[in-house]
């Protein structure tokens, strides 16, 4: 036969092949498929904003410990490596799921108002909020928790001893590590602001005075003898030990209210999470002195019964839903939030289906609500950006949700140079004045006003999403007022929507938080949907990415991890 008919058959016969079915069966075309991947996992999931931190996390599942080990392990480690948010001088909360005991609790270890504070302190004598005072001075600093909270979650869920899931944190900061672009930006955008502490000056810069550049090895000596300092003596050394001495130090040589008693009298508190249902699955989010728990169960409450699914994501009509239901949630907030343990906050009545129906019945199919036409409901007897989330599950039924920070970026600016780390400034977040916004434009009250020991309001809402009794989505999100819409967001895209947890984690965003009277929303929805909502009476802006949501989604098929591109640093880790 010759070679030109011989190839001629052989072509054909490989045509054959390809259009036959059980080729087509055995080989999808190639368009189909997903245009985000989680990350997979068999046996565990982690998910954080800095792969550092990530690797920590799964060296320890690997040496066998659970994912409460795993999870204090990684919220020491992002204090090394990302101390913008990651922090031992902050604080915030974790929630905690067993699926072998059927338990949901969470640990909050949000920072105290030092016994010294007072409702007016960061008023002058006129009245008027200095602002400065709250965010950018000694005294804008709560009582840190942020070790008290790791050693209470190890203690009671994990299964190593403290000095081993610190061993990672003091490696890194002992031997340091390659500074990624976003490290060296943050300290370079920051400088001016940093630059104005000597101790702050001496430890992120340096000695010549000159910025870090990526790539370039980082160590951290004092904040690696402190951790050790810890690990080796306990949380207590934090509170009671040469740290405490160090950071009450800094705290006089700036002027200070804060002493040695309020770090020896601070305390982490467990309380049980905020929980309710949406289309079958159980929600629990953090309780108070978060609101963001009681706002997402309010605003899923709001959507119930409303088909989403149909009206579909990004659109005009489900933006709309979702941004009035937003701002009634916030309009709340403003009023009837604050710290349980000084104020009684009406979670029951807030989180009713009655109450949600009521406010529903407000919202317009097609017109938005002014925002000065809404205000804090009538209750009836139905009875911070730079914040840093992360998720973490394993195969024997332990889920753990946990978001901390130091309220701004690098906290007040002012560090505790001889420990090594920043201070917080989460004493802003308190209502500075009642009905005057903090630094995220959100409004408060009298249930938020400053008190001694008191715990001042947050947003931060570390999420576990449930279902059949069975560990589903683990969620939250860093973002300030924008983190309780970016975790609601999250949820309904894998519930409403269908979607995968990257597809869910990387789809666009849009926020509502009742004043200032605006819809914000990110790069990534239609310009006709924008005019559609405009047309409606919204105000639209379009402003910069908004959280950065490290998220788990547990099904049949596994663990799958979805790492928010928003953080370069993101990193979902599977095993």
């Amino acid at each position: 036969m010759p070679a030109r008919t011989s190839s001629t058959l052989a072509g054909l016969l490989c045509l054959l092949v390809m259009l036959s079915p059980l080729a087509a069966s055995a080989q999808p075309p190639i368009i189909e498929g997903e245009r985000f991947h989680g990350e997979p996992g068999e046996h565990a999931m982690v998910v954080t904003s800095h792969t550092l931190a990530s690797q920590a996390g799964r060296d320890i599942l690997r040496q066998g410990g659970n994912a409460v080990d795993a999870a204090v392990a990684i919220g020491f480690a992002l204090a090394v490596v990302q101390p913008r948010s990651g922090n031992i001088g902050g604080g915030g909360f974790m929630v905690i799921s067993d699926e072998k005991s059927g338990e949901v609790t969470s640990i909050d270890y949000r920072e105290t108002a030092p016994a010294g504070a007072f409702e007016t302190m960061f008023q002058d004598d006129q009245g008027n909020v200095i602002e400065e005072a709250s965010r950018h001075s000694a005294n804008a600093s709560g009582v840190p928790g942020t070790v008290a909270g790791m050693a209470m979650a190890l203690k009671r869920y994990g299964s190593m001893s403290l000095d081993r899931v610190m061993a990672p944190a003091i490696r890194l900061a002992r031997d340091g590590f390659a500074i990624p672009q976003r490290f060296a930006d943050g300290l370079n955008d920051s400088r001016e602001q940093l630059e104005k502490d000597d101790g702050t000056r001496r430890l992120f810069y340096k000695a010549d005075g000159s910025a870090w550049r990526a790539g370039e090895v980082f160590r951290q000596p004092e904040l690696a003898a402190t951790l050790t300092r810890i690990a080796q003596n306990g949380p207590r050394e934090f509170y009671e030990g040469e740290t405490a001495d160090h950071l009450i130090n800094t705290i006089k040589a700036h002027d200070g209210i804060m002493t040695l008693e309020d770090l020896k009298g601070y305390r982490a508190v467990e309380r049980a999470p905020v929980h309710g249902s949406y289309r079958g699955y159980d929600i629990y989010a953090m309780a108070p002195p978060s609101s963001g728990g009681v706002h997402i169960v309010q605003i899923l409450n709001m959507l119930e019964h409303d088909d989403l699914t149909a009206m579909g994501f990004g659109s005009a009509a489900t933006m709309h839903l979702m941004s009035e239901a937003m701002r009634r949630a916030y309009a709340d907030r403003s009023k009837y939030l604050g710290d349980p343990d000084f104020f009684d906050v009406p979670v029951r009545a807030l989180t009713s289906t009655d109450y949600a129906r009521a406010l529903r019945a407000q919202i317009s199919p097609d017109r938005a609500t002014p925002s000065d036409a809404i205000g804090p409901g009538n209750l009836t007897p139905y009875e911070s950006n730079e914040t840093t989330h992360y998720s973490v599950a394993d195969d024997s039924g332990l889920a753990v949700s946990n978001t901390y920070t130091l309220n701004f970026s690098y906290g007040s600016g002012i560090a505790v140079p001889e420990a090594g780390f920043l201070l917080n400034n989460e004493m802003d977040d308190f209502s500075a004045k009642p009905g005057v916004p903090n630094a995220f434009g959100l409004i408060g009250g009298e249930a938020n006003a400053v008190a001694p020991g008191k715990r001042m309001l947050s947003s931060m809402t570390p999420t576990i999403v449930k279902h059949e009794g069975k560990n589903f989505l683990i969620t939250g999100s860093p973002g300030g007022s924008r983190i309780i819409t970016t975790t609601l967001e999250v949820i309904s895209n894998v519930i409403d929507h269908g979607m995968n947890i990257q597809s869910a984690v990387s789809a666009p965003r849009f926020h509502d938080q009742w004043l200032p009277d605006e819809v914000r929303v990110e790069d990534g929805f239609s310009p006709d949907t924008l005019r559609l909502l405009e047309g409606m009476g919204h105000h639209v802006v379009q402003k910069s990415a908004m959280g950065a949501s490290q998220s788990i989604l547990i099904n049949k098929d596994g663990f799958h991890g979805g790492a928010d591109p928003r953080r370069e640093t993101s990193s979902a880790i599977g095993l």
